[in-house]
Formats: structure tokens, sequence, C-alpha cells
């Protein structure tokens, strides 16, 4: 998929979409989401971001919570 494509799908324009990749400015979460949800991967982002999908996190979760501490 070319540029122009996704920014076609994610109904922003192609600036945006180049403002984006570039790190420029702070672009609106929902065009970041659009792009996301184009690309097909929102869920997994989503996902990342939930501290109990990761092994690691979980188990550190895990030990906070047996030492008595609060999340």
């Amino acid at each position: 998929m070319t540029a122009a494509e996704l920014a076609e799908r994610a109904f922003i324009t192609r600036e945006t979409l180049r403002n984006i990749e570039r790190g420029v400015g702070s672009p609106r979460l929902d065009s970041v989401v659009a792009v996301l949800t184009a690309l097909g991967i929102a869920d997994r982002v989503v996902a990342a971001s939930n501290p109990y999908e990761s092994e690691a996190a979980r188990a550190r979760i895990d030990r906070m919570l047996a030492a008595g501490k609060k999340l």
C-alpha cells in the first residue's frame, strides 16, 4: 500500500500522514488511530499497552502484589 492509499483509507491528508511518519508536531489521537486501523494493527497496539499482555509485565506486577505493594 502506498502512503497516498494509506492516507485515503485513514481519511486523513497525505500531509498529516507525513507528519505522523516523521514525528512532526502533535498529531490528533483520532488521526493516529485511523492510521493504525487502516493498517489493521489497532487491536495489537491496544493490546500491547495492556500491562497484563506482556509476560514480563505480568511477572513484575505479580511480584509487586505479592510484596504488598499497591499498583
